[in-house]
């Protein structure tokens, strides 16, 4: 189950998850196994710290204050689930699909989501450092009342993003493709690189007013008085 957002005129909105979870059972406790299969469970304030589930399968789970710091979770699949509190440095997702899922106050410093899908995701609060999604595909995200520090867009689809409330500081969209992108409800948007690929976005007057003294030195523009 998903709800669509308002989009603006023109532009379609992002269809949020509803994510719905079953009555779950405890987390056995135990290290994380490549290529495990974990479902309807409540992984609460463990700690996975260097662990490798590479390839995993988590579906309708709830993770709730989990250290995720250097946990390689390279090519898994989080289906239908919500990570809460999560915190970590250098967690790896490479490649890895995220769908019907909802991240909320997660704490992350140089999350590794190269070359990831990500269909009907909301992350909600918190704050992201250096997040590499560099060649990931994005439809249907929508990053709200989060910061996000120097994101890494390089090379990534995105077709109905919406930025709502939240803060984007050096933002990189360098090949970039937008479609039905909607940076209107940032509360601030930096972009250090990319400025050319915002054909497929949407921004306000007051955002192009910014983003002006950029432009002009991207184009060449020399403005005085």
């Amino acid at each position: 189950m998903a709800r669509r957002a308002a989009g603006g005129t023109g532009v379609k909105g992002a269809r949020r998850p509803e994510v719905r979870l079953p009555v779950l059972e405890p987390y056995g406790g135990g290290e994380l196994e490549p290529d495990g299969d974990y479902d309807g469970l409540d992984l609460r304030e463990a700690d996975f710290t260097g662990q490798d589930g590479s390839g995993a399968r988590f579906m309708d789970c709830a993770l709730t204050g989990c250290a995720l710091d250097e946990t390689r979770l390279r090519h898994a699949r989080v289906l239908d689930s919500v990570f809460s509190g999560v915190r970590g440095v250098g967690t790896d997702l490479a490649e890895a699909t995220l769908r019907d899922v909802e991240l909320t106050d997660a704490r992350l410093g140089g999350p590794q989501l190269h070359g990831a899908v990500l269909e009907r995701v909301l992350v909600r609060g918190g704050k992201i450092d250096y997040l590499n999604l560099r060649t990931a595909r994005l439809r249907d995200v929508v990053f709200e009342g989060c910061v996000l520090v120097e994101p890494d867009f390089g090379g990534a689809r995105l077709e109905r993003v919406e930025f709502v409330d939240c803060v984007l500081k050096g933002a990189d969209f360098h090949a970039a493709t937008l479609t039905d992108v909607d940076l209107r409800g940032a509360a601030s948007l930096e972009i250090s690189r990319g400025l050319d690929r915002l054909s497929g976005a949407v921004i306000s007057t007051a955002q192009l007013l910014d983003l002006a003294p950029v432009l002009a030195a991207q184009w060449g523009i020399r403005v005085e008085g």
